[in-house]
């Protein structure tokens, strides 16, 4: 079983590395009334969802910039009207946030992963996929990578979305304000399956996600301060503070886009008459 490890960046900085994740220890589910549940000495997590209510859980740290990884598997069958979440999330009316969202279906037909970036409360950054693989089979690894440069999402250790730090441009970035990882299962048949014209079929319930493999490579936040030297982020070569997408990892995330995306809030005209975002713009 792989070992814990500290990435030894700066005296001062601490990199929380739970490859063996223990759920009991890392996480506390928020909500649900035990639909919630840890077995497996800590290693398994469940989320489950009926007509009464969802789930929910999140993480025991926060972090100002860090890579969060999570093996899931999702509801399987006619998942229909259900979303499945994987999020951070930073509290507040001008909040911070950086979005997987596993909008369920009808069985036969694919998930839509559904990815945003808010920054002080506002979104509107939608880009949105289809998988090349049936998430409901097996368990597969989903991975937000945020530090001060960019934030990179990743399937599988494919990459499938760059969203990078344009304040020169005038973007907001999340930079400031530190998050909590999230995750629940709940119902949203007024949207999720179709535009809402698919209901949740309750004769299915309970739904049920599966959760293994937590880690967290972090700044974490606590009491005010950043475990990373004058919370700058700033890190070694190579380490994910300063993390890039190489050529070949370009090449990857242009081949996801060009045959799973489904939808660019860059290429929709319709909803910005006024102009594009200024970012879609730029290199």
């Amino acid at each position: 079983m792989a070992h814990s490890y500290f990435l030894p960046l700066f005296i001062s900085l601490i990199v929380i590395s739970s490859v063996s994740a223990n759920f009991q220890r890392d996480v506390e589910i928020t909500w649900g009334d035990g639909r919630g549940q840890i077995t497996n000495n800590g290693e398994l997590l469940t989320l489950s969802l009926d007509k009464s209510s969802g789930s929910g859980f999140q993480s025991k740290n926060e972090y100002l910039f860090g890579k969060i990884d999570m093996q899931m598997k999702l509801v399987p069958g006619n998942s229909a009207g259900t979303v499945t979440t994987l999020y951070l999330k930073s509290p507040g009316t001008t909040w911070d946030e950086i979005d997987f969202e596993f909008l369920g279906n009808l069985s036969g037909d694919p998930y839509t992963l559904h990815t945003n970036v808010y920054t002080q409360g506002k979104g509107d950054k939608e880009q949105q996929f289809k998988l090349w693989f049936d998430p409901t089979a097996d368990f597969h690894t989903y991975t937000i990578l945020w530090n001060p440069q960019r934030i990179i999402f990743t399937v599988d250790g494919t990459p499938i979305r760059e969203f990078k730090n344009m304040e020169s441009v005038g973007t907001l970035f999340p930079k400031n304000q530190p998050m909590r990882m999230y995750s629940s299962l709940w119902n949203a048949d007024d949207w999720a399956t179709r535009g809402g014209l698919v209901k949740t079929d309750w004769s299915k319930a309970p739904f049920t996600a599966s959760y293994r493999g937590f880690n967290q490579e972090a700044c974490v936040w606590s009491n005010g301060k950043s475990s990373c030297p004058n919370g700058s982020g700033q890190g070694t070569t190579g380490s994910w503070l300063s993390q890039e997408l190489d050529s070949t990892a370009q090449e990857r995330m242009r081949w996801v886009q060009k045959n799973y995306m489904i939808y660019n809030y860059c290429t929709d005209t319709k909803r910005f008459p006024q102009g594009l975002p200024k970012e879609c713009f730029a290199a």
